[in-house]
């Protein structure tokens, strides 16, 4: 395929009620639409603000495919959604489409009687609902490779499907549960001018005193509590004997998710550290605070890493992501269905696997990365679409580039054994957008998906951020007592 012009043409739009309404469909809140309104299917969706494809795309950000078509979109994935639904099924259904901020602001919706019947929450938060007994498990009928429609079945990432497979929570395997949609890493984004890749390439870059207030953290208490164990422990992961563990990826996802009373204690003051050193803590102003140079470094999930540094290349800035050696959080979105929206209503279950399937489909897939950045769990299966979009958005033309300065970049493990999936790149781009979006193999045999801790754990976890946020008692001591 073609693109005829790589570029990201994500709205900024301030909150889920904007997009609802951009999209002209309505909030599903508690007690509105219903199993059914006469010969409708109502299907109550909850998804992150600013994640699917939302239409009314430009002519020259279309995507031009091998057998010729053009990619195009006036109408929003959700609206087509409807339409394919109808002509596949012949039921009508309406989508009830609203967004939210958090994991949290998603969970206090449902508690207090919000009602939906499809979400996208992220891995942690989908364990707890599943710990809880909140969802309905994913039908056989989904799960059956021999029907055309099953897209996301057919067309996971064999990776993405291994990681789904290894995760369970009280007996209850995820992959039954949840199906995935976007994925990716934690890491930095950093100015090669100002920031080396040696100091990218460690989470002790927060603690670098030649970076004081020049780089950003997350302002969220799992993506910093992840980079401070990370701190905590680094010499232990980083030992031969401990790379060389038969079992490596259960140890490091066993020591980067310990939640005792010492380890917390130990993360509190390397986050106080962190917070005398950085510029802020922040939830989204990082991105443009790159672009514009106000800081050089900052803590980022690889989409949004894609986002800034698209940006910062239009105001001809070139920045980089790096993944530090000793760990990543291997983060990811998925699909589940709430018990309480389904209730056991078959044609309701049908719909919500059925949306799950349509933005599986390969070219559903790329309209959604092109429009929002992040990457999709979907590889493709038997349809080569994927691969195709790739290796036309980061692949190089040898008669137009150095030789020199190319480079193979393989992610095989992502597609499968199957395809050839080794792409001829520039060299910039193994520490660039294509890196982001498709980490490299040594990059995600270090990664840990971050667990859903017990109570115990979170109370712990929760008191030392709000120590560290709010009252930052070690930087009371630091500061009168050091001096």
């Amino acid at each position: 395929m073609k693109r005829t012009k790589v570029h990201l043409i994500k709205r900024m739009l301030g909150t889920g009620i904007a997009l609802t309404l951009a999209m002209g469909m309505t909030v599903g809140l508690s007690g509105c639409g219903g199993a059914s309104d006469g010969d409708v299917v109502v299907l109550r969706v909850a998804n992150w603000e600013e994640y699917i494809d939302e239409g009314d795309w430009d002519e020259e950000d279309g995507i031009e495919f091998s057998d010729g078509t053009i990619l195009c979109p006036e109408s929003s994935l959700v609206e087509d959604f409807e339409t394919w639904y109808y002509e596949t099924y012949g039921q009508k259904v309406k989508v009830e489409y609203s967004t939210f901020g958090t994991n949290e602001e998603l969970y206090n919706q449902i508690t207090i009687g919000d009602v939906y019947d499809l979400v996208c929450p992220s891995e942690y938060m989908i364990m707890k609902m599943l710990r809880e007994g909140m969802l309905e498990p994913y039908s056989e009928g989904f799960h059956d490779k021999d029907k055309e429609e099953n897209y996301y079945e057919n067309g996971v990432s064999p990776f993405i499907a291994q990681v789904y497979d290894g995760l369970a929570i009280d007996g209850h395997k995820l992959n039954e549960y949840a199906a995935g949609y976007m994925w990716g890493t934690l890491g930095i984004v950093y100015n090669p001018e100002e920031v080396t890749e040696e100091q990218a390439s460690s989470w002790k870059i927060l603690m670098d005193k030649s970076l004081d207030k020049r780089i950003t953290i997350k302002d969220s208490v799992r993506d910093a509590f992840f980079a401070a164990v990370s701190i905590q422990y680094y010499d232990e992961i980083t030992a031969e004997d401990f790379l060389e563990k038969e079992n490596y990826s259960d140890a490091l996802y066993a020591c980067l998710n310990r939640t005792d009373q010492e380890t917390v204690d130990a993360t509190e003051e390397i986050l106080s550290a962190i917070k005398r050193n950085v510029y802020s803590f922040e939830t989204d102003s990082g991105k443009a605070d790159m672009v514009t140079g106000k800081v050089v470094a900052n803590q980022q999930w690889s989409g949004d890493a894609v986002y800034t540094m698209d940006q910062a290349e239009e105001d001809e800035v070139e920045l980089c992501y790096a993944v530090p050696t000793e760990s990543t959080n291997l983060w990811f979105d998925g699909w589940v269905m709430l018990k309480k929206g389904i209730s056991e209503d078959s044609r309701k279950q049908q719909a919500a696997e059925a949306f799950v399937n349509f933005v599986s489909m390969p070219e559903n897939a790329v309209r959604n990365m092109t429009y929002i950045g992040y990457t999709s769990v979907i590889s493709g299966g038997d349809s080569d679409v994927i691969l195709e979009f790739v290796e036309d958005t980061y692949g190089a033309d040898p008669e137009e580039e150095d030789p020199e300065d190319l480079v193979e970049y393989d992610v095989t493990y992502f597609f499968g054994e199957d395809k050839e999936a080794v792409i001829l790149t520039t060299e910039d781009q193994t520490r660039r957008q294509l890196y982001a979006q498709y980490p490299s193999q040594d990059v995600v045999d270090r990664s840990a998906v971050m667990a859903c801790f017990d109570n115990e754990g979170n109370e712990r976890i929760n008191r030392m951020w709000t120590n560290v946020r709010c009252f930052d008692l070690q930087n009371w001591l630091h500061e009168t007592f050091d001096k």
